[in-house]
């Protein structure tokens, strides 16, 4: 019988399969199923199988305490933010999700159901909020505030004293000046330096 605990995943493309790689390296949690749209059921992300779909999150929370929301944010945070409202509802946990390959400071805070990718540097003082994604080798640096339902990409560079408004994506190898400001619902592109 396995001891980790069981934890179901809404959202079976891309990110979910960034996501698998990040939960069995850290090794917490056995992945119990994956809930996508109807069609998918049936088929499998990297071997485990999509079993459900969103329809049924309500019976699954009586039955699986941890839930995580693996549907990317790059279009849109809607689907996410509509995503964590429900299972809120529904009373169910959202832990974080740590790659063993990142560093997170003991002096920073995450919020719960973010998920902190390979490589991500995360340093003192700084603060993430609920349900974000920190993509691989993103960089928060000191006392940089990350809004709940943000989407930090790859190579993405958050210089000190940042604020990133809720709801907000930053591309790929984007880099935010020191003590920048940006805005709630901002999408910023990748290769932009916001200074």
């Amino acid at each position: 019988m396995s001891q980790k605990e069981q934890i179901i995943l809404v959202g079976g493309g891309g990110q979910c399969r960034a996501s698998i790689d990040v939960i069995e390296q850290q090794g917490l949690y056995e992945i119990a199923a994956i809930v996508d749209i109807p069609s998918r059921v049936g088929q499998n992300v990297l071997g485990y199988p999509i079993s459900f779909t969103d329809d049924e999150l309500p019976s699954l929370a009586t039955n699986y305490k941890h839930f995580l929301i693996t549907v990317g944010q790059i279009e849109s945070p809607q689907p996410r933010l509509k995503l964590f409202r429900l299972l809120k509802q529904l009373n169910v946990s959202l832990p974080v999700i740590i790659s063993p390959l990142a560093y997170i400071s003991p002096h920073s805070e995450i919020g719960e159901g973010t998920i902190i990718m390979h490589h991500v540097l995360v340093n003192a003082g700084a603060v993430i909020g609920k349900n974000c994604i920190i993509n691989s080798k993103a960089l928060v640096e000191h006392d940089t505030r990350v809004e709940d339902f943000c989407h930090i990409s790859t190579g993405a560079i958050l210089n000190g004293e940042v604020t990133v408004g809720e709801q907000s994506f930053i591309g790929s190898n984007a880099t935010l000046r020191q003590g920048v400001t940006i805005p709630v619902g901002s999408f910023i592109k990748a290769n932009t330096l916001v200074k």
